[in-house]
């Protein structure tokens, strides 16, 4: 059978960028990235499960508070390059110190599906921000850039309710104007969301603090073996910063390049 150039399994390629302006900025940005060509997106996992209610337990038992939360040094790194880019943390926290802050009051998250809650056990335990995007509908290529604002935002369930990202902003936007998360990882768009079934996934993994690329590189470490286990063939991970801005994933599901 026939497959789509965005459908799962496909082979196209998706080039993704960091703009050269965001990294003059916020010069410490490294972005981790993993290729899921296809796999079936379940509802819940049992192994998946228990990793982030241990996650959970464990920030449970550190008794941070909020102020706790935000001076983690790798959240506090956070805070200064949203400031960087004109955006208050304290009204838009990065993604990372949302699920922290409302863990550390004693929340639990809401069960999601397998993706998505293994996204959020991996981002407690390395305090980064980390996701699960559907690019089935994104060819060519994606960038991390500073919006122009003329992007269209699909909010997250309501995507006929679209914004325009303000310009400066930093967004995921694709090279048909469209931006798949406001002010930088804050939120997510509808488009890229992941929901059960057969998807064609990209993993991102974020850090912006001294001697983030080590903890990245352990985060896509643990999101691969976790992802081999829910019977998907995952690419080798691919990282990018302000010294290799480029690279291609999905030409195979073992490979990726940087340039």
């Amino acid at each position: 059978m026939e497959t789509s150039p965005s459908s799962p399994g496909s082979a196209q390629i998706l080039s993704v960028t960091i703009d050269a302006r965001l990294s003059e900025r916020v010069p410490g940005y490294v972005l981790g990235l993993i290729a899921v060509p296809d796999i079936d997106v379940v509802r819940e996992s049992a192994e998946v499960g228990a990793r982030l209610t241990a996650a959970e337990d464990a920030l449970h038992a550190a008794g941070l508070s909020k102020a706790d939360v935000s001076a983690l040094p790798a959240i506090a790194a956070w805070r200064d390059a949203y400031r960087t880019v004109d955006v208050n943390p304290n009204k838009f926290p990065c993604a990372a110190e949302s699920v922290l802050r409302r863990v550390a009051k004693g929340d639990r998250l809401p069960r999601i599906n397998a993706l998505v809650d293994l996204c959020n056990a991996v981002s407690l335990d390395s305090r980064l921000p980390v996701a699960s995007c559907d690019v089935g509908d994104i060819q060519g290529e994606l960038e991390v850039r500073l919006a122009y604002g003329t992007e269209v935002f699909a909010p997250l369930g309501a995507p006929d309710a679209t914004e325009i990202p303000d310009p400066g902003e930093v967004v995921y936007a694709d090279g048909q104007g469209r931006a798949h998360s406001r002010r930088w990882n804050w939120r997510q768009g509808d488009v890229i969301k992941t929901d059960v079934g057969r998807r064609r996934l990209l993993l991102t993994v974020e850090s912006a603090h001294e001697g983030g690329r080590a903890v990245v590189d352990e985060a896509l470490e643990r999101l691969v073996v976790a992802l081999t286990g829910l019977g998907a063939e995952p690419g080798r991970p691919l990282v990018l910063d302000r010294t290799a801005p480029t690279g291609d994933l999905f030409a195979a599901a073992s490979a990726a390049t940087v340039r």
